[in-house]
C-alpha cells in the first residue's frame, strides 16, 4: 500500500497538486492521467523516491519491492542484454555477482560459508531459472534469443526501452511505476505487455497516452487536475464518463444555487424594510447563508483546435514509387523492388514491427519531394535504386519522429513565436499568434524558448508549422508520442476533416483505427529486424484498420 499524506508539489507559482491524501491499494492497476505538464511524471518520481515533495509525505512500507521504469536508456550500454534484465532483481544479481567473484579466488572456510549463504539467496530468488525467465520476457517484447548476449549498446533506443521494461517485470515487484511504457513499442509488443500487466497482482501505477492500453489494463484512474488528484473506479472510458458527469452536476448545482439566491435576494430587496415582512426577509437571509456556490477550478486539460487547410488540391496521382531498393550496409536490406501508388484522399496507416522500415519508408517519400526546408531535408533519405515521383500540385508537410531534432539545429535561443514566424515572414503577427493559440501556446506560452519545451509542446509546435504552411499531403511519423489524450483527440478531429492525403506511422491503435482508409503492413524478411536481413514484403490493403484486422482474424483493438 502506498499512502500519500497531505502531499503538495509546486513548480514556482504553479501548483500541481496541494494537500492530497489518498492511498494506492495492492492488486489495483492505476492509470495516471492529466494534461501535459500537469505533474504525472513528477508524481511517479515522487512515488519512486527520486523527487521530494514541498509538503506532506509519500509512505511505502520498506518490505515492498519497488520496480521503476528507468528513463536513462543508456545506463546499461556496457552490459549484456540479458544481464540488464536480471539486474531488475537486485538481491539475486548482487548474490550472483558476489558468488562469481568469490569463486575466482582461493576458497577458505569463511568463503565457503559465505558461498553457502549466497546459494540460499539465489535459490530463494529462483536464480536457477532466472536466465530462462529473462529470455522469455525479452522474446515477448520482440527481442530475439540470438541477441540476448549482445551488449545493450547494439540496440536502437526503442529496443533499449523494451529491455528496461523487461528489467522491471523480471524483478517481480510488489509495486510497479511505469512512465509511458508503450512509447516505441510495436502493436504486437503492446498486446503482449497488456496481457502481462492484466495478470499482475501487485500495485501498478502507469502513465500512458494510449487510451486502448489504459482501457485494457486499468482498474482505476488517478487523475491530476484542478490542483488535486482524484480517483475514479474503472478504466479510462469509465473515467471520462464519470469526470464529465461530475463536472456537469457541479455546474448544475451552482446554477441552481445562484438562481435560488437571486430569488431570495429579490424578496429581501423588495420587502426587507417592511415591518410585516421583516421576519420572512430575515428567514431568507439565513437561507442564503446556507446556500453554497462552489468555486469550480479551471481544468488543466484543454483540447487544441486543429484544422489542416490548403489552397489547391493535388492531382489524382499523388505519389509513385517504382523499383525502389534501400539497404543500410551490405547485409541489412530494407526494400527491394518496392512499388507503391498513392492517390488523392488516401489516409494510409503504415504498420509493422519496430525496425522493419516504417520510418525509412516515410523518409524516402519525403526525401523525393523537391521543396523542403533545410532542417527537414537533413532528416530524409534517398533510394539506392528506383524512382520516387510526386504528382502535380503536391505540397508535402512532414512530421518527424524526433521532435527536438525536427525543430532544427539553429533554433536555440528562439521563442516558439520566432521559430514559427520564420516559415512565413509575410504572415501577420496576429495570424501567427492565432495558430499558436489554437495549439495551446496562448499569451506568454508563445514566448517560451525552444530548448525549454516539453515533448508534448515540441510536438504541438511542429503541428503549428503544418497548419501555417497549408500542405495538401501530410506525412506523419509517430505524431502522438508525448501528446496527452486531449491533444491526440484534437489531432484526430483535424485529420478526419482534412481533405488532402495522409500517410502516417503510429502505434496508437485508437489513432490508427480512427483515421485509416488504407493499410500498408511491412512484414520482416528473413532475419527479422536484425543487422543481417532480407528485404521486407509489403501487404497493401484498401480498407480501414478494423477491416484489415478482421480479415486477418484478429481483434483490432487488441492487436
Amino acid at each position: 500500500m502506498i499512502v500519500l499524506d497531505k502531499l503538495t508539489k509546486r513548480f514556482g507559482p504553479k501548483i500541481l497538486f496541494e494537500n492530497v491524501s489518498l492511498q494506492f491499494d495492492p492488486g489495483k492497476r492505476y492509470g495516471l492521467t492529466g494534461a501535459n505538464g500537469a505533474g504525472k511524471s513528477t508524481l511517479i518520481k515522487m512515488l519512486g523516491g527520486e523527487e521530494d515533495s514541498d509538503a506532506g509525505s509519500v509512505n511505502i512500507p520498506e518490505k515492498l519491492r519497488l520496480g521503476v521504469l528507468k528513463q536513462n536508456h543508456f545506463e546499461y550500454d556496457k552490459e549484456r542484454i540479458i544481464d540488464a534484465v536480471m539486474m531488475g532483481n537486485k538481491a539475486l544479481w548482487d548474490a550472483m555477482a558476489e558468488k562469481e567473484k568469490l569463486l575466482g579466488g582461493e576458497i577458505t572456510d569463511e568463503i565457503g560459508i559465505r558461498l553457502g549463504e549466497l546459494e540460499g539467496v539465489i535459490a530463494e530468488e529462483n536464480g536457477y531459472t532466472a536466465e530462462s525467465e529473462a529470455a522469455e520476457l525479452l522474446v515477448g517484447l520482440g527481442i530475439p534469443a540470438h541477441r540476448h548476449t549482445e551488449p545493450m549498446s547494439t540496440l536502437p533506443a526503442g529496443y533499449k526501452l523494451r529491455v528496461l521494461i523487461a528489467q522491471v517485470l523480471f524483478g517481480k515487484p510488489d509495486v510497479m511505476l511505469l512512465d509511458e511504457p508503450t512509447n516505441h513499442l510495436d502493436l504486437e509488443s503492446i498486446r503482449w505487455l497488456e496481457e502481462f500487466l492484466i495478470n499482475y497482482r501487485g500495485t501498478l501505477v502507469v502513465i500512458s497516452h494510449d487510451r486502448h492500453f489504459l482501457n485494457a489494463i486499468t482498474t482505476h484512474i488517478a487523475d491530476i487536475d484542478y490542483q488535486t488528484i482524484t480517483f475514479y473506479t474503472g478504466n479510462y472510458g469509465d473515467f471520462v464518463e464519470q469526470k464529465y458527469e461530475n463536472r456537469q452536476k457541479a455546474e448544475a448545482q451552482n446554477k441552481a444555487a445562484e438562481k435560488k439566491i437571486k430569488e431570495l435576494q429579490g424578496f429581501i430587496d423588495r420587502f426587507g424594510s417592511h415591518a410585516s415582512k421583516s421576519k420572512q426577509a430575515q428567514s431568507r437571509v439565513k437561507m442564503i447563508e446556507k446556500l453554497e456556490v462552489k468555486e469550480l477550478k479551471r481544468s488543466s486539460l484543454v483540447r487544441p483546435f486543429i484544422r489542416f487547410e490548403f489552397e489547391k488540391p493535388s492531382g489524382r496521382d499523388v505519389l509513385r514509387m517504382e523499383g525502389v531498393d534501400k539497404s543500410f550496409g551490405k547485409k541489412k536490406h530494407i526494400f527491394e523492388n518496392l512499388a507503391l501508388n498513392i492517390n488523392r484522399g488516401d489516409k494510409i496507416a503504415v504498420i509493422g514491427a519496430n525496425g522493419v522500415g516504417k520510418s525509412t519508408l516515410l523518409k524516402l517519400m519525403v526525401g523525393a519531394f523537391p521543396r523542403l526546408d533545410e532542417d527537414t531535408k537533413k532528416e530524409t533519405l534517398t533510394p539506392d535504386k528506383g524512382e520516387i515521383r510526386w504528382g502535380h500540385e503536391t505540397s508535402v508537410g512532414y512530421f518527424a519522429q524526433d521532435h527536438h531534432e525536427a525543430l532544427g539545429h539553429h533554433s536555440a535561443g528562439r521563442t516558439a513565436f520566432e521559430w514559427l514566424y520564420q516559415f512565413d515572414e509575410l504572415a501577420t503577427q496576429e495570424s501567427i499568434r492565432g495558430i499558436l493559440g489554437r495549439l495551446l501556446f496562448s499569451g506568454e506560452a508563445a514566448l517560451k524558448h525552444i530548448e525549454s519545451l516539453s515533448g508534448g509542446e515540441a510536438a504541438r509546435l511542429l503541428m503549428a508549422k503544418l497548419l501555417l504552411l497549408k500542405h495538401n499531403v501530410l506525412i506523419l511519423d509517430e505524431p502522438t508520442n508525448h501528446l496527452d489524450i486531449e491533444s491526440i483527440e484534437g489531432l484526430i478531429d483535424g485529420l478526419n476533416l482534412f481533405q488532402g492525403t495522409l500517410i502516417f506511422v503510429s502505434h496508437d491503435r485508437h489513432f490508427v483505427d480512427s483515421l485509416s482508409n488504407r493499410v500498408i503492413e511491412l512484414i520482416p524478411g528473413e532475419g527479422g529486424t536484425s543487422d543481417e536481413r532480407e528485404a521486407c514484403t509489403v501487404e497493401d490493403f484498401g480498407g480501414t484498420y478494423a477491416e484489415y484486422m478482421e480479415r486477418a482474424g484478429r481483434d483490432h483493438l487488441r492487436a
